[in-house]
């Protein structure tokens, strides 16, 4: 057997340095992309992701989502596949505005619960069209005492002691 030439050898060296590297720089992006949150005695705080949001896990139907928390939105709403696929029932017809302008959407209803324990039973959501993640809107949040300061959202849930 004859071994191989040297440039060879270097060159994997380098590519596996180089893969090695851009594994690395994925996963601390991925890291710092998720949101933290804690959970503390009837109180959630969730940090502000790398992207400028706020993220609270929970589900709707069972299903586990991360919802984008909007103190601008009025009502939640999910994207009209994730209705569909959760099979969550249509209860009527809005015209809804977004930062897309003006679009028809149906009104589903589902039950939504938080990681930190709250839960809306039943709750109305407007099932958006072109709706990437779903977002926790006023009708949600309205609900809690909150307070945003230095990139963490703070909740106090409903009975927790202040």
């Amino acid at each position: 057997m004859h071994e191989l030439p040297g440039w060879l050898k270097h060159a994997t060296v380098w590519l596996l340095l180089a893969v090695g590297v851009f594994l690395g720089v994925q996963a601390w992006q991925h890291e710092a992309q998720r949101t933290q949150i804690a959970v503390m005695g009837g109180v959630v705080e969730i940090r502000r992701g790398a992207d400028g949001h706020y993220r609270w896990p929970g589900e709707v139907a069972g299903q586990a989502v991360d919802f984008l928390v909007d103190t601008g939105a009025t009502g939640t709403a999910i994207p009209t596949a994730l209705a569909r696929q959760l099979g969550l029932p249509v209860v009527g017809r809005v015209r809804s505005s977004t930062a897309g302008g003006l679009v028809e959407a149906d009104v589903v209803v589902g039950d939504v619960g938080l990681h930190g324990g709250l839960r809306a039973e039943r709750l109305r959501m407007t099932a958006l069209p072109d709706l990437h993640a779903p977002l926790l809107g006023m009708d949600v949040l309205g609900t809690l005492r909150w307070q945003q300061q230095q990139g963490v959202l703070r909740f106090e849930m409903p009975g927790a002691p202040r």
